[in-house]
């Protein structure tokens, strides 16, 4: 690579930046410092001179080695490439060619918002060792990072897309009503808990605090029943919930733009803007968590060459185009998306799954609740007598009722599961795309592009071969990479693959007229 003429560099306000935050922090560093060094009899004199060699040691280390990051970064963007240089002691050169870059995400958190800058992550699609999937550019002026966003993924627009550009989506504010809905809400409320917990062992001893905490949950389940605390707990992360929805998805807006790009802006303290190819995209996945599912709603994420889940360098929340909305709001997202109209009556005429398939989810919803009722009831009858003689028999009597009540509330909840998975299981074709649903608790529809499945895997257990079933797995170089279609009719499973993605089967799919010649065949050579 030759050398950068005419580069750019990164914004200089970046030092100011990093000055302000290293001198805040500093300040607050030094006033503890030196008040500890006070009042442990050091000398004041002392105690100042060591508390500001400290601070001018921290800015000026800080400041410094922003200052070459600034003066030794240098990037060029051509009509071929994105090209960028470090040049400080060593040399450390990157190329990019534009028809590899997959995506472009802009950043800026509060701190850079206040002083006009943003970050630009270019993404390539790939998943490399050091960042090698990924150029940062961090930072340069807000005007000069939308003006790469637009650069970076330009191409040439066609009067089909023209006529197709505009906004697809933008928030509504109902929409935070889903949030306290999710999985997430208990998990916050608990660490609400562990947070005040933390906060007040500060003040004193950790094991005391925890040992108080519990007590005092202990006492007010007591005065106000378990429910009462449940909900206590609930409320909290239900508040937890809204208020992060409303910092990531303030000022949602997802619109088509020309040439053909998906463009996602949000966010309140750190604004986010992610661009995505629409000649990337291979589908879409509409995810329904129990609770928001019971709401009939639904968040819709990209099927996209790209973005991948797992692996190094993962970023989820990069793939979702749409936050939990009202159904019929993500079917009509999905259908603007994926330009297919006929999504929703695609949906409604899903070809279910046979019988076979909930016996083989009740088996394996029921199995853990058998076990874990064993071991309950294994140790209540061996330290049953022990616990009572320690705590009396009110007590006792409680221990002896654990495993009981466990399988009263378990087996029900077990079994219903089992069947609301088994009636979620289904699978069709949709226009250009086909169709596969699954699950209970996280009930996933995703809408993968034919033309885009490069494989299919046939997978089939003693269990299933038994039963008549197979497990189809459609393979694709976008989203998670694998989108499996589980414990469906081994006749029809093979059909629908077929003609779904003609010719990938060819060779194992055995037609009718075909079976008919291949047995008198078989009755000549007899």
């Amino acid at each position: 690579m030759s050398e950068l003429e005419n580069a750019e560099r990164l914004d200089r306000r970046m030092i100011t930046m990093t000055a302000v935050l290293t001198g805040s922090i500093a300040v607050v560093g030094a006033l503890v410092v030196g008040s500890t060094l006070i009042s442990s009899g050091t000398p004041v004199a002392l105690s100042v001179l060591v508390v500001l060699g400290g601070m001018v040691a921290v800015l000026g280390l800080s400041v410094g080695v922003d200052y070459i990051r600034w003066r030794a970064t240098t990037f060029r963007l051509t009509e071929e490439r994105l090209e960028l240089r470090f040049s400080f002691v060593l040399n450390r050169r990157r190329s990019l060619a534009r028809d590899r870059i997959r995506t472009v995400d802009v950043t800026a958190s509060p701190v850079q918002r206040l002083f006009g800058i943003a970050a630009v992550v270019i993404g390539t699609g790939q998943h490399g060792e050091s960042g090698e999937s990924e150029v940062k550019l961090d930072a340069v002026s807000r005007e000069r990072a939308h003006q790469l966003r637009h650069e970076l993924l330009r191409h040439a627009v066609d009067t089909e897309s023209r006529t197709a550009d505009g906004t697809i989506a933008e928030l509504d504010w109902r929409w935070a009503g889903y949030a306290p809905l999710s999985m997430l809400t208990p998990a916050l409320g608990a660490a609400a808990v562990g947070a005040v917990a933390n906060v007040a062992s500060w003040f004193g001893d950790s094991d005391d605090v925890v040992g108080s905490v519990v007590t005092d949950l202990l006492i007010a389940a007591a005065l106000f029943g378990y429910i009462t605390v449940v909900v206590g707990v609930l409320l909290a992360g239900a508040i937890g919930a809204t208020l992060l929805f409303v910092e990531m998805w303030w000022g949602y807006r997802l619109d088509r733009e020309p040439g053909g790009t998906f463009h996602v802006r949000r966010g309140l303290l750190t604004s986010r803007s992610i661009s995505l190819e629409e000649r990337r995209l291979r589908g879409a996945e509409i995810i329904e968590p129990l609770g928001v599912r019971l709401a009939r709603a639904g968040r819709v994420d990209a099927i996209a060459t790209g973005i991948r889940d797992g692996g190094q360098g993962e970023r989820t929340a990069h793939k979702t185009l749409l936050p939990a909305a009202p159904r019929a709001v993500a079917l009509r997202v999905v259908s603007e998306v994926l330009r297919e109209p006929d999504v929703a009556s695609a949906l409604t005429s899903l070809t279910p799954h046979p019988r076979a398939a909930r016996s083989r989810r009740l088996r394996w919803a029921l199995t853990p609740v058998v076990l874990v009722f064993a071991v309950l009831l294994a140790i209540e009858i061996a330290a049953g007598d022990r616990i009572a003689a320690a705590t009396g028999p009110a007590f006792g009597g409680l221990v002896a009722a654990v495993p009981w009540v466990f399988a009263v509330i378990a087996v029900p909840v077990a079994v219903l599961l089992a069947i609301d998975a088994f009636r979620n299981l289904a699978h069709g074709l949709s226009g250009r795309y086909l169709v596969a649903r699954r699950g209970a608790v996280r009930r996933s529809t995703a809408l993968l592009q034919r033309t885009g499945v490069i494989g299919w895997t046939v997978r089939q257990s003693i269990f299933q071969r038994r039963a008549g079933l197979l497990t189809l797995v459609a393979t694709t170089a976008a989203g998670s990479g694998a989108y499996t279609i589980p414990d469906v009719d081994v006749a029809e499973g093979i059909a629908f693959a077929d003609e779904a993605v003609p010719g990938l089967l060819a060779e194992f799919v055995e037609r009718p007229d075909e079976a008919y010649a291949a047995g008198l065949a078989r009755d000549r050579e007899r």
